[in-house]
């Protein structure tokens, strides 16, 4: 039968036989290509997805790196916070202990010059100057039209509210205004009674810290100085009395310095 049909094709005319070999061939051809394009189909659909997995994993990495970075910014910054915080509690003790080093050198100095200062007390009877750290300005027996008669005490100049101490130990017998009784141009004024018959007067106070009747004892607070009564600025006057009235004075100086007080 084959024979049979190679024989029938043989007997067809050429140009028909050239036509049918020509479909012949482009249906394998098609078949060929079809099969191309499916498997070049397949291909194209495989390379999106891997680009698009490999744009994904770009993206997370990109993201953890942000995210270590951050993480890493704010473990920087609390670590320099709680070195700033450690250096700054070391300074505050540093400075508290200066400050306690201080209190304890000044407290320590105090009481050296209290010492010594009653070292000196001692060695001068029991007398001692009424204010510390002054100047001596108007001094005994000195005239001119501020007082009616002759300067009567030592002034000791020195700003108003220093305090004034007892120059021996006795017993208040004046206090008060007015020159405690001696006259305004005293001012605020107290008059102390010593042990051997002589009287310490203190004038243009600005507060008085004692009453008539008190006990004191040398270089114990009695007044804050001023500048009440005839007085052309803050100071102490001072006077040494032979008798608790105006009138008795002596040079003051002079009998501080025979008592032993370096004034």
């Amino acid at each position: 039968m084959f024979q049979r049909d190679q024989f029938r094709l043989s007997r067809l005319p050429s140009a028909l036989r050239t036509r049918t070999g020509l479909v012949a061939a482009g249906l394998g051809v098609s078949m060929a290509c079809g099969a191309g394009a499916a498997v070049a189909a397949t291909g194209g659909d495989g390379a999106d997805a891997a680009v698009s997995r490999t744009a994904t994993a770009a993206t997370a990495s990109v993201a953890a790196g942000a995210v270590a970075k951050q993480a890493d910014a704010q473990a920087a910054a609390a670590a320099h916070a709680k070195q700033v915080q450690a250096e700054r509690a070391e300074a505050a003790a540093k400075k508290a202990e200066s400050e306690a080093e201080k209190k304890a050198a000044k407290v320590k100095a105090d009481r050296a010059r209290a010492k010594a200062k009653a070292d000196r007390i001692k060695k001068a009877h029991g007398w001692t100057d009424p204010v510390d750290h002054y100047k001596l300005s108007a001094k005994f027996g000195r005239g001119g039209t501020m007082w009616s008669h002759k300067h009567s005490g030592q002034d000791f100049a020195v700003p108003t509210g220093t305090t004034v101490k007892a120059a021996h130990s006795g017993t208040v017998v004046k206090a008060g205004p007015n020159g405690a009784g001696d006259g305004s141009a005293y001012g605020n004024a107290i008059v102390i009674r010593h042990g051997d018959g002589t009287y310490s007067q203190y004038a243009h106070l600005s507060k008085i810290k004692v009453w008539a009747g008190q006990h004191v004892k040398a270089d114990q607070r009695i007044a804050y100085s001023g500048n009440t009564g005839n007085s052309s600025g803050p100071h102490l006057h001072f006077e040494i009395r032979t008798t608790p009235n105006y009138g008795s004075a002596v040079n003051p100086l002079t009998f501080l310095r025979h008592a032993g007080v370096t004034v």
